[in-house]
């Protein structure tokens, strides 16, 4: 951070410029304060030659936007932006966004003064930008902005500045007519072949970024610059120095194919299950980029704002290094200051990398060297923290030329310090410079012209290298802090581009004026671009359709047809989505969720209830009247079935009308001030239910010469069977009161031919209940015709809460202590016994043919056999420590098992138990507060799986 320039604007809006904070190769970030609240703020400033460009407003702006869907969690909230002014003024107009402020160094910089992050630190990091990619990647989009100056540590985990290729540049340079090119400072291998970047293309960034991290240097380093492309694109990365636990992950993320890279999600899940909040929290940070960033925001808040003066006074001279020349004012006609060779022009940019101890140099020999853009841009040695991107590889005395007013910066856009002002912020040591000579990618990732375009040529040759002042060797070993975790390489020869001869692929077009969704290859399903899908519950997939996000293009749905079969998926990779339901922030949260027929999708919430279609993930309807309602059944071929607070309602599939409506009031008029319950099951068309009403029992008449008693108020309790397609009560039987306020919780364990067996919900048992059960759960049978109560009866030491449920056969299946046992259900008869882990307790079971399906508190879910409770498998889906065991469903198929808890969704094969894949839905996690605390859900429907955490819907297919 350094002193405002003279140049420099000293107000953005309500914002007072206090400082620079860092320079970019597209923009100016500065530190800024709130005149009115006093609030700090970092303010993104445009170049004036660049805001000039019309695609280059469009896309900062996109950015910008982009920034502001994505605020929370580890991106910083947006504060204000600045206004495209109705009628132009002389000059392009400012353009700005603010951010709120908050203390953090870049992950270059950290990596200077501390070195590599342990392996802790390193989980933090890379579970905190997956989760950011995983909101973007929900929405078919790709980010594009991962760079070691993008991504900052702060004292509460990591924070990411650039959300595109703006942010992100390795240059930026505005040509004639109205042309714009921008150079990113990274490269895939995707990229290297010509192809479409996808969202595998960020992973493989972060998969770099990691390595960079763990290591201080890029996997990718050894052998000749020149061969850098090849290097990436087919030899396979060095991380002998990753921590071994990491390794593998890194190395996936670094795979060649982008099918064979996992999702974001995915390595969210790997690195912290519990969030990178969570995993966070009682810090995170070595002693030493603590002690930095506390310091940084020390002096950050003691900023004053600097005297405006009415006239621009010369610069005192500052010690310079030997070799670097003054600032100059005239780029045009640079003068040596002290004998040494003037800085070039902007739009004459340097075309070599060097190391920061390399000789000088003279011009490259061949067009193949001169084809590829290093962007010089370093720091002097005593800069403080200083935005070092990847391709910032300028030697640490090299000369710093003044930002004109004129074409765009070389290089990555630092033009260096001003000397004749004062520096702030010296946190710590400037990050030396690496001396290897492969240390930064200077391959440029072009954006695509519009069809016909012509590059236009650059504006001046390029003019020779310049001499690179000598500096101290440094001493043999690795090296941390280097400019970028990304190799210098050059393009094989081609033919000329704008870029010079032989530029081959790399050739300078201008930035098409609004970039449309790009459709990855691998899929040609709709793409959702709502981002508020992502900001409630953040996707984990990777592939589909891809958009420029933030482009400032409308996603329009116009696909109906479902999504074609998925791509090829890695074991634990989930497998894409056919499509992503975000229930709109605008509402309340969901309440209950059901599939009716395969066909809907209804949602019931605290204002309405909604349908969304299984096919393609869009809302049909939505009515108020469900409000609250309880899960949707089928009543028949053609109707929706909800239960109210107040009344049943039957509603139409195609648009939600109410085609019948029986209040409680009318259906049971004895029964006045009826509350029904939660259904307690349902079988075709018949469902069961609890419900209550109170009554008065007046006291009996008094003996002579006794004083009259009081009235008494009594709730009394019926459990229900009703037909929903008839729309008539079956029948009712008197059951005891629940605790209050009074209706007991029933759940249907089995539904056999002559009777249907419950049990009630320990919650709803009355004091009196729980004690004379004495720790025992009971079992109630009521006639399937009449409703008489059968039998009451208890399983061994079956608890109240003891997971439960039966079969048509005739045998129940309880969880005793920590084992399984079968029974007779019509004799108690012990029939066999499951044992169970130490310190475990056994869930539901799902009953699946001849197959029991189990799950356990320990995080175990199997199968055994109906008849014998021979053990067939069991897996573990590794989520750490224990929770509530995790709740099961079964694929339409009966092929694929579910397994769901408040962690994450394991995919089992039912058959063998071998691990399909596991769905983590990071959410927007809050750094300050706890990460998402919702259970997944699932519900089966045909092909598809509906998972379901709080208000994000996501459809996967299944076998």
């Amino acid at each position: 951070m350094e002193a405002l320039r003279q140049d420099d604007p000293r107000r953005f809006g309500r914002f007072t410029a206090l400082a620079r904070f860092h320079e970019g190769a597209s923009a100016v970030r500065y530190v800024a304060r709130d005149t009115a609240s006093g609030e700090v703020a970092l303010i993104t400033a445009a170049r004036p030659e660049l805001a000039a460009v019309p695609a280059y407003r469009r896309r900062f702006q996109a950015e910008a936007r982009t920034a502001e869907r994505l605020a929370g969690g580890w991106v910083a909230p947006p504060l204000d932006t600045g206004e495209e002014p109705e009628t132009p003024a002389d000059g392009p107009e400012p353009l700005w966004t603010a951010a709120g402020y908050v203390p953090a160094l870049p992950l270059a910089e950290a990596i200077g003064i501390a070195g590599p992050l342990d392996e802790r630190a390193l989980r933090i990091l890379g579970a905190g930008i997956a989760e950011i990619l995983s909101r973007v990647h929900a929405a078919g989009a790709v980010l594009q902005g991962l760079a070691p100056g993008t991504v900052l540590l702060a004292s509460d985990g990591p924070r990411l500045t650039a959300f595109g290729p703006l942010g992100a540049a390795a240059s930026a340079e505005a040509r004639p007519g109205g042309q714009l090119s921008v150079r990113l400072g990274y490269l895939t291998p995707e990229q290297i072949e010509g192809k479409e970047v996808s969202a595998a293309s960020d992973l493989f960034v972060l998969g770099l970024l990691l390595a960079y991290a763990a290591t201080g240097t890029t996997p990718f380093t050894e052998g000749p610059a020149e061969e850098a492309a090849r290097r990436i694109a087919g030899d396979e990365p060095e991380l002998d120095a990753v921590p071994e636990a990491l390794r593998e992950l890194i190395t996936d993320c670094l795979a060649k194919d982008p099918a064979a890279r996992p999702t974001a999600g995915t390595v969210a899940a790997e690195l912290a299950l519990e969030g990178a909040a969570g995993l966070a929290r009682g810090g995170w940070l070595p002693e030493r980029l603590a002690a930095a960033v506390a310091d940084q925001e020390a002096r950050v808040l003691a900023l004053e704002a600097p005297e405006e003066t009415p006239e621009t006074p010369e610069k005192a001279p500052a010690p310079v290094s030997a070799g670097a020349p003054e600032p100059v004012e005239d780029t045009a006609a640079p003068e040596p200051a002290d004998g040494t060779a003037a800085p070039r022009s902007e739009d004459a940019r340097p075309e070599d990398a060097r190391p920061v101890d390399a000789a000088p140099v003279a011009a490259p020999a061949s067009p193949a060297e001169t084809s590829v853009a290093p962007a010089p841009a370093g720091s002097p040695a005593t800069a403080g923290p200083v935005d070092a991107r990847p391709v910032d590889a300028r030697p640490v005395d090299a000369p710093a030329p003044r930002e004109p007013a004129a074409p765009a910066a070389a290089g990555n856009g630092d033009i260096g310090e001003d000397r004749g002002t004062t520096r702030f912020l010296n946190t710590g040591p400037r990050p030396p410079q690496s001396d290897r000579p492969t240390t930064q990618l200077s391959l440029p990732h072009e954006l695509v012209a519009p069809p016909g375009a012509t590059a236009a040529p650059m504006a001046q040759p390029i003019p020779p290298a310049l001499p690179v002042a000598p500096v101290a060797p440094q001493q043999p070993g690795p090296t941390y802090g280097g400019p970028a975790p990304y190799p210098a390489a050059a393009l094989p020869a081609g033919p000329a581009g704008s870029g010079g001869a032989g530029g081959g692929p790399m050739v300078s077009l201008p930035l098409p004026p609004a970039p449309a969704p790009v459709p990855d290859p691998a899929a040609s399903r709709r793409t959702l671009l709502t981002i508020a899908a992502a900001a409630v519950g953040g996707l984990i997939v990777g592939g589909g359709s891809v958009a420029a996000l933030g482009s400032g293009d409308t996603a329009v749905a116009t696909d109906d047809k479902p999504a074609p079969k998925p791509r090829r998926t890695l074991p634990g990779q989930p497998p894409e989505p056919r499509w992503i339901y975000p229930h709109p922030a605008s509402e309340s949260s969901p309440l209950t969720t059901a599939v009716w027929r395969d066909r809907l999708l209804v949602v019931t919430s605290e204002s309405q209830a909604s349908a969304v279609d299984l096919r393609t993930g869009k809302r049909l309807w939505q009515r108020a009247d469900g409000a609250k309602g309880q899960a949707a059944l089928a009543a028949g071929a053609d109707l929706v079935f909800l239960a109210s607070p107040s009344e049943f309602l039957w509603l139409s599939p195609k648009n939600g009308r109410v085609v019948h409506r029986v209040r409680y009031t009318d259906a049971f008029a004895d029964l006045p001030g009826l509350a029904v319950g939660p259904l307690a099951g349902n079988s075709g068309p018949v469902i069961w239910f609890t419900g209550s009403h109170t009554v008065t029992v007046k006291a009996p008449k008094p003996k002579k010469g006794k004083k009259k008693g009081k009235d008494k108020e009594v709730v009394q309790a019926h459990f229900f069977a009703y037909d929903i397609v008839q729309r008539k009560e079956l029948w009712r039987a008197p059951v005891p009161a629940g605790r209050a306020p009074g209706t007991p919780a029933y759940r249907v364990v089995v539904d056999r031919s002559a009777d249907v067996l419950v049990r009630q919900d320990a919650a709803s048992l009355t004091a009196a209940e729980v004690k004379a059960a004495k720790g025992k759960g009971s079992i109630r049978s009521f006639d399937q015709k009449t409703g008489k109560l059968l039998w009451t009866k208890q399983y061994a030491a079956a608890s109240p809460e003891a997971a439960t449920g039966g079969d048509e056969d005739g045998t129940l299946y309880a969880a005793v202590g920590k084992d399984l046992q079968a029974f007779e259900t019509d004799t108690t008869k012990p029939l066999w016994r499951v044992e169970g882990s130490d310190g475990s307790v056994f869930g539901t079971p799902l009953v699946a043919g001849p197959l029991i399906h189990t799950t356990e508190r320990s995080q175990l879910v199997g199968a055994v056999e109906r008849e014998s409770g021979r053990l067939v498998w069991r897996r573990s889906t590794e989520v750490p420590g224990t929770g509530n065991a995790p709740s099961l469903t079964l694929s339409g198929s009966g092929k694929t098992l579910i397994a769901t808890d408040a962690v994450q969704v394991t995919a089992f094969s039912a058959a063998d138990g071998e691990r399909l894949w596991k769905f983590q839905d990071i959410g927007s996690a809050d750094p300050k507060g706890a990460t998402v605390s919702a259970s997944y859900r699932a519900l089966a429907a045909g092909e598809t799986v509906v998972v379901q955490r709080d208000r994000a819907f996501y459809a996967f297919p299944v076998a």
